[in-house]
């Protein structure tokens, strides 16, 4: 019981850091794991209702809002306990009920002598009497809000580009666990790497492995370089440039460097020049190539990509990449925190960052060179529509239509890949070849 008690704990300050304090869930959960003593399992546990929690917060809140009359009046550690409880009882059969109020009634007796008999009497009356039906609430859009947990902005917007049928696909799969997904560095090894790992092959990747679920960053294979951890969706982007090997490639937007290093397994003699803003993520970048043996191919500079026209002159690149930063609409399945933290203004300010950045890099590119340009979104005003706003501005550039074997990716030549699809991020990648200077 103890172990369970600590492993609870450990979750709730977690959570405590991520709900209160606004850190990311993934950070918060790793730097609170890395420091605790607690066995795989137990470990599995933490994650679990730490994403569990997190990706349901507003279905958790709209349940607990019935049984409490003001949440202001209550400590923020107790709420969250509490929410964390809600979901245990709601959504993990394996944990008895009993058992999920005794050591939610610890818990907060540790914390603070007296709030165990709150926790305590909210969580029985809801055994007692049963959670609300999300059903009963009227309004269609808050409705799919609380059910799916989104807020109801992203729910409009996602109905409005998606339709209705597609977009509850997309809210679903939302909700699913997010699969393990790796890229092998050496695919002559992969059936032999496949049957170590017990993985499956990625049905987007010809370069990908998947899982349910893993732990790859801990594996003997992942510290010798024969993998490393990358969505199957994003391997689909350093293929797209088509590299011989001699070519001089700008990585505009990098860190951490998961398609830099993918570039350059790629190269010869030629160079990927891999910029960031911040010099802990160019050294992430450089730890990433020196451990996949391609850190001679792999050049480092600390440089906003707004600034690229400033620092490097005409026709100094063949290939671009801009991997641009973006909403992240994309990645909900892995980080669920994201969708709490965004409002609809920041697609059109994000549309000009991304403009700005392809509007400077375009200008160091020679003639007949490519530039990629992809994003971890599924919202138009961050893809399509910059796509189109970049062809009229920059008529010395045309579109190279993408392929791909999987053609419900495919779109308006561009590949576009939703969560629901094949389970993997939501992606978009695009591409465009300079015709004339």
């Amino acid at each position: 019981m103890i172990k369970v008690e600590l492993a609870r704990n450990l979750a709730l300050k977690v959570l405590e850091d991520v709900l209160v304090n606004q850190a990311y869930s993934n950070i918060a959960l790793n730097k609170h794991l890395k420091g605790s003593q607690l066995s795989a399992a137990d470990k599995g546990l933490v994650t679990e209702l730490v994403y569990g929690t997190v990706a349901r917060k507003l279905t958790l809140e709209w349940y607990l809002s019935h049984f409490i009359e003001d949440r202001d009046k209550l400590d923020n550690w107790l709420y969250v306990l509490l929410l964390m409880s809600v979901y245990q009882l709601q959504y993990l059969d394996k944990l008895p009920d009993h058992a999920v109020v005794n050591e939610a009634v610890e818990l907060a007796k540790l914390r603070k002598k007296g709030s165990e008999k709150l926790v305590n009497a909210v969580l029985r009356r809801i055994l007692r009497e049963g959670l609300p039906d999300i059903a009963s609430i009227k309004r269609k859009n808050k409705r799919d809000s609380i059910a799916y947990s989104l807020p109801v902005w992203l729910v409009s917007k996602l109905k409005e580009e998606y339709g209705e049928e597609r977009s509850q696909a997309i809210f679903e799969s939302l909700l699913k666990r997010n699969k393990a997904s790796i890229r092998v560095t050496d695919l002559s090894r992969k059936e032999e790497i496949k049957t170590l790992l017990s993985a499956s092959d990625s049905i987007l990747s010809n370069t990908g492995l998947v899982k349910e679920q893993g732990y790859f960053a801990g594996h003997h294979l992942f510290a010798e370089g024969a993998i490393t951890i990358q969505d199957e969706s994003s391997q689909l982007v350093a293929p797209t440039l088509h590299l011989q090997g001699e070519e001089k490639v700008l990585d505009a937007c990098a860190a951490p460097g998961g398609k830099t290093v993918h570039i350059a397994s790629y190269l010869t003699t030629g160079q990927v020049t891999a910029l960031d803003l911040y010099d802990h993520k160019l050294n992430l970048i450089q730890e990433n190539a020196e451990r996949l043996g391609v850190a001679d191919r792999v050049r480092t500079e600390k440089l906003d990509a707004r600034k690229v026209h400033d620092f490097f002159g005409q026709n100094c690149f063949d290939r671009i990449l801009v991997d641009a930063p973006c909403s992240g609409i994309g990645l909900l399945r892995r980080k669920p925190d994201i969708k709490y933290n965004k409002e609809t203004a920041d697609f059109m300010s994000l549309q000009e960052i991304q403009l700005e950045i392809l509007g400077s890099v375009c200008q160091t590119l020679r003639k007949d060179g490519i530039i990629t340009y992809s994003t971890c979104t599924i919202v138009s005003e961050e893809n399509f529509q910059v796509v189109q706003t970049f062809l009229e501005r920059h008529p010395e550039f045309e579109q190279v239509k993408l392929e791909h074997e999987c053609k419900d990716i495919l779109k308006d030549g561009c590949i576009l890949i939703t969560p629901e699809l094949y389970g993997s991020d939501g992606f978009f990648i695009s591409q465009f070849r300079k015709i004339s200077d």
